[in-house]
């Protein structure tokens, strides 16, 4: 959502001055966040937390824990990003985004302590305001999804119960290093002293970085493939948990895509690990929590005839989870593929990745400033396929992709968040229609 500068409105003129706060870039480090956070009186000091770092499926990951928590009856807060049409999705507390008056408040009480030396980044203003809204709030657990990295990450002042790591592929390396062994140190920052960590890492070089840093901080390591596993069922969408404590069968998870099953896992492994620290999750909230869990904007089908399917795979990882689903489930359908990537991402082996399972390509430009002109991508699928048009508006894009489509075809959108974002938001504003 793009707020109104004009606008007399407190929650756009908060969400204004908050946007601007863009202009300071990334910066990592804690003192910021620290000063900030002392002078509101450690709010993250006053409710349990799970800490949550990776490349992808932290958000799964989280949202899955902030469902199942929910159920077993305790009052949840869930901070995750980016988000994808509205601000306020970034905090939630039971599953539900705080209201705009919420996102007001804390805004104001985040404004009145600063006094650093150095104005706050974005994500250093949001985190902030998200500890505040669950300490105000009461909340039982808070599920804290790291922005970058880990180490340095602005969310990084927490004492969590539990630290996940869900695994680890080579993404912003001007900021957390050139190689896996390096970023996975990063990542491996959140460690904490004692606290439990589960993982899903599975180079040998993040292996040893996560299992190094958390030997350093005497903390446990429950790492997928040792000391839990999954079985999935080949003729349904069902699995087996083979974990720590317990083997659970027959569950399903609310989400697409078969790598869903090893983001349930960590989140499985993670329940049996909050139980025996005296946590009461019951086997029933977790089935339950991981059938009814929705997070949008990944594999989210969001139209019929044709289907319109929207993916925010932004890296080579996520591109080839999608990819990986299209060939399992809709390689009998004709693809009409409607993409805009940001200019750090590795777009031609995206596009190269994509382009082979789909029979067109309408590409796109989402509004943000890092997204990389239309041109270029077209230069690269050019080479790829054949049928390759542009059309630079994002709506414009999948409306024109949708209405040149037959009943049984399908609307991929993918490329970026932003992109995803979006197109959720000109949907919800009528400018794509069905």
């Amino acid at each position: 959502m793009t707020p109104n500068p004009l606008s007399n409105d407190p929650y756009q003129a908060c969400l204004t001055a908050m946007y601007q706060l863009h202009r300071f870039g990334i910066i990592l480090g804690l003192s910021t966040i620290q000063t900030i956070l002392k002078n509101l009186g450690n709010p993250q000091s006053n409710f349990r937390s799970i800490h949550i770092a990776g490349t992808n499926g932290k958000g799964s990951v989280a949202s899955a824990l902030a469902q199942i928590l929910a159920l077993a009856g305790y009052k949840v807060g869930l901070y995750t990003s980016p988000h994808l049409v509205r601000f306020n999705e970034r905090i939630c507390i039971n599953n539900q985004p705080i209201p705009d008056d919420r996102v007001v408040k804390s805004y104001e009480a985040v404004k009145a302590v600063h006094q650093g030396d150095r104005e706050p980044t974005f994500f250093e203003f949001s985190t902030a305001m998200a500890f505040h809204e669950f300490g105000r709030a009461q909340v039982d657990w808070a599920i804290i999804e790291t922005g970058m990295g880990g180490r340095l990450d602005a969310t990084n002042v927490i004492t969590p119960a539990l630290t996940i790591i869900t695994n680890i592929s080579l993404e912003h390396q001007m900021y957390l290093g050139n190689t896996i062994a390096k970023i996975a140190a990063e990542k491996a920052g959140i460690i904490k002293q004692n606290c439990p960590v589960v993982t899903g890492v599975a180079q040998k070089s993040a292996i040893r970085a996560v299992e190094t840093a958390a030997r350093d901080k005497n903390a446990p390591v429950y790492r997928m493939g040792d000391a839990f596993r999954i079985r999935r069922h080949p003729r349904s969408d069902s699995f087996t948990y083979t974990g720590i404590d317990h083997t659970w069968k027959g569950l399903r998870t609310g989400l697409l895509g078969s790598h869903q099953a090893g983001n349930a896992a960590l989140v499985l492994a993670g329940c049996e690990l909050l139980n025996r620290n005296g946590v009461n999750i019951a086997f029933d909230h977790i089935r339950k929590g991981l059938l009814e869990q929705r997070w949008p904007g990944r594999l989210e089908v969001v139209a019929q005839q044709p289907m319109l399917l929207l993916d925010g795979a932004h890296n080579m990882m996520a591109v080839r989870e999608l990819a990986g689903y299209l060939r399992a489930h809709l390689k009998e359908k004709k693809i009409a593929l409607v993409s805009g990537i940001l200019d750090d991402k590795a777009y031609p082996d995206m596009l190269r990745c994509l382009l082979p399972l789909c029979d067109r390509a309408v590409l796109t430009q989402p509004k943000i400033d890092r997204s990389l002109p239309p041109d270029t991508l077209y230069d690269v699928a050019k080479g790829i396929i054949s049928d390759v048009s542009v059309v630079k508006s994002v709506p414009a894009a999948v409306s024109h992709a949708m209405e040149t489509s037959a009943k049984d075809d399908v609307v991929c959108v993918a490329g970026s968040l932003y992109l995803v974002g979006e197109v959720k938001e000109a949907i919800e504003n009528g400018q794509i229609s069905f």
